[in-house]
């Protein structure tokens, strides 16, 4: 009996325990506002492959300061896609900068690969509107790996309205977006910034130790038919 109260009483505390993690973690599901994945530490899981996103930040300046800026309840964060296997976020919003003005907005996150895959692939792609007249606008985006290194890329008008480039898989990546409006004589925007991501298998250690014996056995049994008869 005593044996059985135990056994209930572990199973009670391990699922307790994976539903304090879950909640600890912030899991929310998509659609929501920018503002719901403050602060850092929240995260959303989205897309065909399962990537996570997680350490979400967010700021906002403009010249000159009496410019109306969105707040982090005004961007609103989606899925992106479907586009082939990528997975990715949508951030969409009346991100203007008026004639004269220049706004500026940064958005960070980390995504991290789900078990068994690594990132391979980023794709940023912006809707951007200039109003005819001289203003530009531009979404700049850091990539830091975990070795430290990065890349850049960027989707502007004028300009390109996407980029995308491709490296060797990493398990995560720190992404800093620098969205730069400049108003120019008519005004500019930005209403829709997709970001993609690809990720490729990793092969499982058995999988390249099963590889690595065939491989041998190829070349034992090249040696063995390469032999030269004795008389």
């Amino acid at each position: 009996m005593k044996r059985l109260l135990y056994l209930t009483l572990a199973a009670g505390i391990i699922v307790w325990g994976f539903g304090a993690l879950e909640a600890r973690a912030g899991q929310i599901p998509l659609p929501t506002t920018l503002d719901q994945l403050l602060p850092a530490g929240n995260f959303v899981v989205t897309g065909l492959e399962p990537d996570t996103f997680s350490s979400f930040s967010f700021s906002s300046s403009a010249i000159p300061p009496s410019t109306p800026v969105l707040t982090a309840a005004g961007i609103t964060v989606d899925k992106f896609g479907p586009t082939g296997n990528e997975s990715g976020l949508q951030f969409s919003g009346a991100m203007i900068a008026p004639a004269g003005a220049i706004v500026d907005y940064s958005i960070g996150y980390t995504v991290t690969a789900p078990a068994g895959l690594k990132i391979s692939d980023a794709l940023v792609v912006g809707t951007f509107s200039t109003f005819g007249g001289t203003g530009t606008a531009s979404v700049g985006e850091t990539l830091l790996f975990p070795d430290k290194t990065s890349l850049q890329l960027e989707a502007s008008k004028p300009g390109s309205p996407s980029q995308e480039i491709f490296f060797p898989g990493v398990s995560s990546i720190i992404v800093t977006k620098d969205i730069i409006l400049t108003g120019g004589s008519n005004g500019a925007s930005v209403s829709i910034i997709g970001q993609g991501f690809s990720s490729t298998t990793i092969p499982e250690p058995a999988s390249m130790a099963l590889l690595g014996i065939g491989i041998s056995g190829l070349f034992a049994l090249r040696r063995f038919f390469k032999r030269p008869s004795v008389a």
